[in-house]
């Protein structure tokens, strides 16, 4: 396989990756819907960020310790839980706690400047504590990896390609709620939102928390 062969094969392989829905996704939508379109891609960046960490760490070979390692990924599996449950707990009493209206008043431009560094730090760590993600890096990138290729770089292009089309469809998933932000701002429909995604998160924490490791 040609390098031009092999970054259409991943390309194909990780847009249809990227278009399954899963907790970056829902992740991203919610954020979007709550806090507005420059929190949702600040999110989104963080996630496509955490890809490029773990595309660099599979290039570099430091993912292979994670993949061989039962204590390295059993500690980032229970971080990664805790993590998860930490902000989907969170989401939950946000919900519980607007129920009456009242709640902390911030200033708008506050509440964007701090809602878009906080959601770029809360997408990034949700994927580089996920140890799933970077076994499936591991193995996942080196079947693109063609012979005669400088192997870091390559891995590195890959990684960036996947992260890119990550951006591309978080903007489109910010872009289609445009239409729907009167509706989707009010206090009801927020409440709903928080508490949908905030059940997501902890779904995804516990099936994390409790899975066991296979292979």
């Amino acid at each position: 396989m040609d390098p031009i062969s092999a970054i259409l094969a991943f390309s194909l392989a990780a847009l249809l990756m990227t278009l399954t829905p899963g907790l970056d996704t829902a992740l991203v939508l919610r954020t979007a819907a709550v806090e507005g379109g420059r929190p949702a891609m600040a999110a989104g960046i963080g996630i496509a960020t955490g890809c490029l960490a773990w595309g660099l760490a599979a290039a570099l070979g430091l993912g292979v310790l994670l993949a061989v390692s039962e204590t390295g990924y059993l500690v980032l599996q229970i971080a990664g839980a805790c993590y998860l449950l930490y902000l989907g707990f969170g989401m939950l009493r946000g919900a519980f706690s607007r129920r009456d209206g009242a709640g902390p008043q911030v200033s708008p431009a506050d509440r964007r400047h701090r809602g878009a560094m906080g959601w770029f730090l809360r997408g990034m760590f949700t994927n580089l504590l996920n140890p799933k993600v970077g076994v499936f890096y591991v193995s996942f990138l080196p079947q693109f990896v063609p012979q005669g290729v400088e192997v870091i770089s390559f891995t590195a292009l890959l990684a960036a390609i996947h992260a890119a089309m990550g951006i591309l469809w978080f903007l489109a998933l910010v872009l289609a709620t445009r239409p729907l932000s009167a509706f989707l701002k009010q206090p009801s429909v927020t409440r709903a939102m928080d508490g949908i995604t905030g059940l997501v998160l902890i779904g995804f924490g516990l099936r994390l928390l409790l899975e066991r490791r296979t292979g």
